[in-house]
């Protein structure tokens, strides 16, 4: 509507000029909600409700004597009430862009008033306190400019002559000396640290070297082995063979040797000793024959035929012993042996012939000298009877 005036929310609308007053302000007060102006009657006016923030920094002096450079930030705004919107309306509506700069002067001189009782050391230590006390000094002040104060920090303190550098030098200092001893300390343990872990590293690496050589040492023996392996089989098949073509030869010696004994040396041997018999035989007959002959006995001269026949009964039972297979156990003394029973059969028929006829008789040894003679010895000699 044309005449109809409607504030912000943050703004509050002064109407001057009408009848209506609250609380003797001589203005009507509207926030919220809208109200007709009458034109040349009344006139309509804003007042800002905002929050508003104002920067401090004042040159104070402490307690002691140290200048000190307080910066500091101050929020505020005009009240929401009818009697600080009036309060601010009466001082500030024509000069609404100068509220900060004015309530920051107001602050500044609370401000010197509240650090000018304090230390230097109770001012850093205690920054809410002087906050606290600021605001509580201005309360009254703030109360009559209509302004409500929402917060106060106070953000640095500057000191040009050096007083909170030294103050906090040894402090400086004993955390510097904390820092060194905690890196050093710190430094050590990671020496230590980086100590065992090279210990155990190096370790590591001498048990794996150990390994390996071990590994590496098998691999070798079993790589020796193997290609060993090749040459002692076959060494091992050689000598195989080898035993076994010594046990072939001994086998063929020990046959040849049975085949020397049955084919050369027995017959041989019966070769000599036939003719050894039948030398004996014939001298033992001639012996015989002689003395028959010179004593005339008929029974000796037929003796004499059986000795002119004994050799070819000796012969005849030599070449049969040669022909034959008999397997004799002890060898030439065997053959001998049997040699010798066939001369003692003989011998026997002609010393029964000689008793008969009272001639000479062989020497009671003559059977051990038949035997002596399978022994290579020469045949005994009959003598002729006195």
């Amino acid at each position: 509507m044309l005449f109809w005036r409607v504030p912000a929310p943050n703004e509050a609308m002064l109407i001057s000029g009408s009848k209506r007053q609250v609380q003797d302000t001589q203005f009507r007060i509207v926030t919220g909600h809208g109200s007709f102006v009458l034109p040349v009657k009344q006139k309509a006016r804003m007042l800002s409700l905002a929050l508003r923030e104002a920067e401090i920094a004042e040159d104070c002096v402490t307690q002691q004597g140290i200048r000190l450079t307080v910066r500091a930030v101050t929020v505020f705004k005009v009240g929401d009430d009818a009697v600080s919107i009036a309060n601010a309306a009466r001082r500030f509506l024509a000069e609404q862009d100068r509220m900060e700069d004015l309530v920051g002067r107001i602050f500044a001189g609370h401000l010197r008033s509240i650090i000018g009782g304090l230390t230097v050391e109770q001012i850093i230590r205690e920054r809410d306190r002087v906050a606290q006390e600021v605001k509580a000094g201005s309360h009254s002040e703030m109360e009559k400019l209509g302004i409500v104060v929402d917060a106060l920090q106070i953000q640095e303190i500057e000191d040009a002559t050096g007083y909170i550098n030294n103050l906090a030098a040894p402090h400086a200092a004993a955390v510097a000396s904390q820092a060194r001893i905690a890196a050093a300390r710190a430094d050590q343990e990671a020496a230590e640290r980086e100590q065992q872990a090279q210990a155990l590293k190096a370790e590591y690496e001498r048990d794996t070297s150990i390994k390996r050589a071990g590994f590496e040492a098998q691999t070798e023996q079993v790589r020796a082995r193997a290609s060993q392996a090749g040459p002692l089989a076959q060494a091992k098949a050689s000598q195989e063979v080898i035993e076994e073509q010594t046990a072939l030869a001994e086998r063929q010696a020990m046959l040849a040797a049975q085949r020397l004994e049955a084919e050369v040396r027995r017959p041989a041997d019966a070769e000599a000793y036939r003719r050894r018999t039948l030398a004996q035989a014939q001298a033992d007959a001639n012996t015989a024959r002689a003395v028959s002959l010179r004593d005339g006995n008929q029974e000796l001269l037929a003796a004499n035929r059986v000795v002119e026949v004994l050799p070819e009964l000796v012969d005849s039972a030599a070449k049969g012993l040669a022909d034959s297979n008999l397997t004799v156990l002890n060898g030439t003394d065997g053959v001998n042996e049997v040699a010798a029973g066939l001369v003692g059969q003989g011998m026997t028929i002609l010393n029964s012939l000689q008793g008969h006829t009272g001639s000479t008789r062989a020497p009671a040894g003559q059977d051990q000298d038949a035997a002596q003679q399978m022994n290579g010895k020469a045949p005994a000699r009959v003598d002729r009877a006195a």
